[in-house]
């Protein structure tokens, strides 16, 4: 029987519809996918352009808000120059100077004998760079007398030491930073930075895959985070551009900036900026940022002179400046630091042997570092407030400007030491709590009206109330030089011996009679004119005050340097003018140098970022008053030392330094003055009390013990017997040493009782009460004079003169 055929079915073949439809959905399916692509592509890459441009516009701009550097004057060194051997040394000392057998680096020294080998740093100043260079300076006697290199032998003319840097304006926010260049950052750091915390770094693109695998790995199997894996361009770019949170979208964000950043700059210059950002502690309000700073800032020493466990120290640091702070923390840190060491001998940074010495080494921490602002307050606010009148406060906070000032921080050292030892003794000398009474000193130079040294009080570290800014107190007999000075400048009516009648005088004043006297409630006849100053003889000086006019003195007080009204009454003659020490230091400064008015300055020089000067305080020097009457009122305040009020000093200073200067008291002994001057320096000193109640200390007994040791201790010169051409020495009164101006008033009569060797007899020291002593208080009128504003000071508004 046959099988019947069975055919298989024939397959369902698609219609063309649905396979169409089935292509139109993977297509639109891919199409969709492609532009999500696409658009995501395009959107990462226009923010992509965007970020771009932010890593530029930082990275290629102004990248650190930098502070204002302030810095000391140069030391100069020269062939001829006073100069013991410890001051040299101890001013090396403050320039951190090393001393040491090796002079192969930059800031070194040692001695040898009466030499003195030095290892300059260069420098950039205002008019030029200087080398590093070795010198040799040979001292004998307390003068330099043989400066050569040390190198070919060769005789150097000048050498100037760079300054002392004194004080920063730091930014708004408080950041500080000392940049460095590539080139500056010590191989060692460098080699240690990239084994602690990128090793793949000239490798990677930015960011390291490796990296990031492997700390995902350690910290999987830890179970907590204890590995990171950013990149030292990461760090940068996380400490340049974004915030500190910890979120997937900001570690996004920085990986992609990192990519661009090391696109579009090298390594060396990465590395660089980072050297300078990354943070490395805190100093108050104050943010340390960068190596240079920190190592500064923890060692005292510039980052080339680090050892290796210091340079361990700085990086092992960077993993958490607040956990690892070696002054707070001293164990944690000296563990992280031998780890680092260990890993520095694990990629063969050092040796074995070298990091077990290294391990071993203290921490090495020094106080003080990098914190300059605090060593001269009172002379910074001077230099702030000059400042001030002529820079905006943004500029001085962000333009990294380089201020070169006129301070010279020995003569400043030495000021301060004076007023720390003399007040102590004073306060035991009237029975006071230790503090009671307060001072202030300005110290500047005859020739060229710059501040040299100023201390604002007797804590010459406290940068509030700056007395010899702010204090406008009662000068005293201060003021008396001026007087005569004034009726000095009329030649055909005065002379040094011109009689004046010491004589009662009494004047009603607003309704009230006012009879001053002198202190010994004595009167002396009739003086010469030198003699009067000389002893202060208060009678005398109202009586020629009113003969020349008190608007004269008033007149002559504007053109010798005050600027704040003054009261034109007779009670100014002795004294009742109220300035502070500041201003009083530019009128005596400008009798100093004979009659020509230099404005007072604190600032030589200001320089931009780049080294370029910005603005230039020239010397501005303008005659004001005649070279015979400035001359002659030298030689009349000399006798205030030789004969006069100021005798103590003929003891204190040195036979062969010749000074002038004149004491004052003021009412009630409530302040006590001295200003004076030799060939080169003018110094004014005050002492009393802030709450202004009588201390019973005079100007010789107060003021002068301070102005005395300071100038006993500084370098200056002795006042000079050159007199100007139009000045003669003439025979009279039994003395043949007289100045006189050609042309001078006849000297009808030398005092009533005699020459210039008898006259007036010295005053007599008087029976005191309790709690009172021999020097005169100068009186005031009946009633007092309106205190001038305490809080400004109209000097510092034209402290450069119009």
């Amino acid at each position: 029987m046959a099988q019947a055929k069975i055919t298989p079915p024939t397959p369902k073949r698609s219609t063309p519809s649905r396979r169409r439809r089935g292509l139109g959905i993977w297509a639109a399916l891919f199409s969709t996918v492609f532009l999500l692509v696409l658009t995501a592509g395009l959107g990462l890459g226009l923010y992509g352009v965007h970020l771009d441009k932010v890593v530029r516009s930082k990275f290629e701009g102004k990248r650190w808000a930098l502070p204002a550097r302030v810095y000391a004057r140069p030391l100069e060194l020269y062939v001829g120059r006073p100069m013991t051997q410890d001051a040299l040394v101890g001013e090396l000392q403050r320039l951190k100077y090393r001393e040491t057998a090796d002079l192969g680096r930059a800031g070194s020294f040692n001695t040898d004998g009466d030499r003195v080998l030095i290892r300059t740093r260069p420098f950039r100043y205002w008019d030029g760079a200087e080398s590093e260079r070795l010198i040799s300076v040979q001292i004998a006697d307390g003068v330099i007398t043989d400066m050569r290199s040390g190198g070919n032998g060769r005789d150097l003319a000048l050498v100037r030491l760079d300054p002392a840097l004194i004080a920063s304006i730091y930014p708004t926010h408080n950041e500080d930073r000392v940049l460095l260049r590539r080139q500056q950052l010590p191989p060692l750091l460098v080699k240690t930075l990239l084994a602690v915390e990128d090793r793949s770094f000239y490798q990677h693109l930015g960011v390291d895959p490796r990296a990031i695998l492997r700390a995902a790995f350690e910290n999987l199997m830890a179970g907590r985070t204890v590995q990171g894996a950013s990149t030292l361009t990461q760090q940068l770019v996380k400490n340049f551009y974004l915030t500190q949170e910890r979120t997937l979208e900001r570690k996004a964000k920085e990986a992609y900036m990192a990519v661009l950043l090391d696109h579009r700059y090298s390594k060396d210059e990465i590395l660089t900026a980072y050297a300078n950002e990354v943070y490395l502690g805190q100093d108050g309000s104050r943010a340390i940022h960068g190596f240079g700073l920190a190592s500064r800032f923890y060692f005292d020493r510039d980052l080339d002179e680090l050892s290796t466990p210091q340079v361990a120290l700085l990086v092992a640091i960077l993993k958490g400046p607040g956990e690892y702070n070696p002054r707070r923390h001293p164990d944690k840190a000296t563990e992280r630091r031998n780890l680092v060491i260990d890993l520095m001998a694990h990629h063969q940074v050092i040796s074995a042997a070298e990091a077990e010495q290294a391990k071993s080494a203290p921490l090495g921490i020094k106080d003080g570092g990098a914190k300059p602002a605090g060593d001269y307050p009172s002379f910074i606010q001077l230099v702030r407030r000059q400042l001030q009148r002529d820079y905006r406060e943004e500029d001085l906070r962000s333009e990294g400007l380089r201020i070169f000032t006129t301070l010279d921080p020995l003569i400043q050292t030495q000021t301060e030491t004076a007023v720390q030892t003399r007040l102590p003794k004073l306060d035991a000398q009237r029975g006071y709590k230790r503090g009671t009474l307060e001072t202030a000193a300005v110290v500047t130079s005859v020739s060229q009206g710059e501040v040299l040294a100023l201390v604002g009080g007797r804590d010459t570290d406290y940068a509030g109330f700056n007395r010899a800014l702010d204090a406008v107190r009662s000068v005293g007999s201060a003021i008396k030089p001026v007087v005569y000075l004034t009726a000095l400048s009329q030649p055909e009516r005065f002379s040094l011996l011109t009689p004046i009648a010491d004589r009662p005088i009494s004047l009603r004043i607003g309704g009230q009679l006012w009879q001053p006297k002198n202190y010994d409630r004595r009167t002396h006849g009739t003086v010469p004119l030198y003699r009067a100053l000389a002893k202060s003889y208060n009678l005398a000086t109202i009586n020629l005050g009113l003969q020349v006019g008190v608007d004269h003195v008033a007149d002559m007080l504007g053109r010798l340097g005050v600027v704040r009204p003054v009261k034109r009454v007779p009670a100014m003659l002795l004294g009742s003018v109220s300035l502070p020490p500041i201003e009083l230091a530019q009128v005596y400064q400008t009798i100093a140098a004979g009659g020509f008015r230099a404005p007072l300055r604190a600032i030589r020089e200001v320089l931009d970022a780049a080294g370029k000067p910005l603005n230039r305080y020239p010397l501005a020097v303008e005659p004001v008053v005649s070279s015979d009457a400035a001359y002659l009122t030298q030689w009349a305040m000399r006798k205030v030392v030789e004969q006069g009020t100021a005798t103590w000093l003929n003891q204190k200073l040195p036979e062969d330094l010749q000074v002038a200067g004149k004491t004052g008291t003021t009412n009630d002994m409530r302040d006590s003055w001295f200003a004076g001057f030799s060939s080169d320096r003018v110094v004014v000193v005050w002492v009393g009390r802030d709450d202004n109640k009588p201390m019973g200390l005079t100007g010789s007994s107060g003021a002068l013990r301070v102005w005395g040791d300071i100038m006993a201790s500084i370098d200056n010169q002795s006042l000079r017997d050159a007199a100007p051409d139009s000045i003669e020495l003439a025979s009279a009164c039994g003395s043949s040493e007289i100045p006189f101006s050609r042309g001078h008033a006849g000297v009808s009569n030398c005092g009533s009782q005699g020459g210039p060797d008898k006259a007036a007899p010295a005053e007599q020291e008087p029976k005191l009460a309790q709690g009172q002593t021999s020097e005169p208080s100068d009186p005031a009128p009946p009633r007092r004079e309106r205190d001038e504003p305490r809080n400004v000071s109209p000097f510092m508004s034209d402290f450069y003169g119009n």
